[in-house]
C-alpha cells in the first residue's frame, strides 16, 4: 500500500474513533454509577447496555487506529498485541500497556458477568479509569499529524 493510501486509511480510522467516542461520551454524561442493590427495569438498564456496547466499539476502534498508525509510521505491524501497545505507549498514545489489556478484559467480561456486584465493577471501570483513558487516547490521536 502506498504511503498516501495508508495515510488516508489512518485518517478514516481516526474519524471512526471520534464518532465512536462521541457516543461513549453521550452515555458517560447521562449515567449515574450503577447500583447493584437497585432492581433495574429493562428500560432503566438499557442505557448501561448502550454504554457497554459503545465502550466495546471504542476499544476496538482504538486498536484499529493503533494498527493503522503503526503501519503508517513503521511500514509494519507488530507481531503481538503487547508489542503494538508497547509501541503506542512509547509514542504517547496510551498511558500504559497493562491498562489497555485491562480494557480488553473488561470488553470480554461484559458479555459474561451477570452478578450485580461484578457488573458494578465493570461500569465503574468504564465510567472512571477506562473512560478517562479512552478520552486521553482520542485527544492524543487528534493532535497527530496524519
Amino acid at each position: 500500500m502506498k504511503s498516501s493510501d495508508q495515510q488516508a486509511l489512518t485518517r478514516q480510522v481516526r474519524s471512526q474513533v471520534n464518532d465512536t467516542m462521541r457516543l461513549v461520551e453521550a452515555s458517560l454524561n447521562k449515567l449515574q454509577p450503577f447500583d447493584p442493590a437497585h432492581p433495574y427495569t429493562p428500560d432503566e438498564y438499557e442505557p448501561y447496555d448502550a454504554l457497554s456496547d459503545r465502550f466495546m466499539r471504542a476499544v476496538e476502534s482504538g486498536i484499529k487506529f493503533f494498527r493503522s498508525y503503526e503501519r503508517l509510521q513503521f511500514a509494519e505491524e507488530s507481531e503481538t498485541f503487547r508489542d503494538q501497545l508497547n509501541r503506542m505507549e512509547k509514542l504517547g498514545l496510551v498511558t500504559s500497556v497493562e491498562l489497555w489489556f485491562r480494557m480488553r478484559e473488561v470488553r470480554n467480561r461484559i458479555v459474561h458477568d451477570y452478578s450485580p456486584e461484578k457488573v458494578k465493577e465493570l461500569y465503574d471501570d468504564m465510567m472512571g479509569t477506562l473512560g478517562n483513558e479512552l478520552r486521553k487516547m482520542v485527544h492524543v490521536i487528534n493532535s497527530l499529524e496524519v
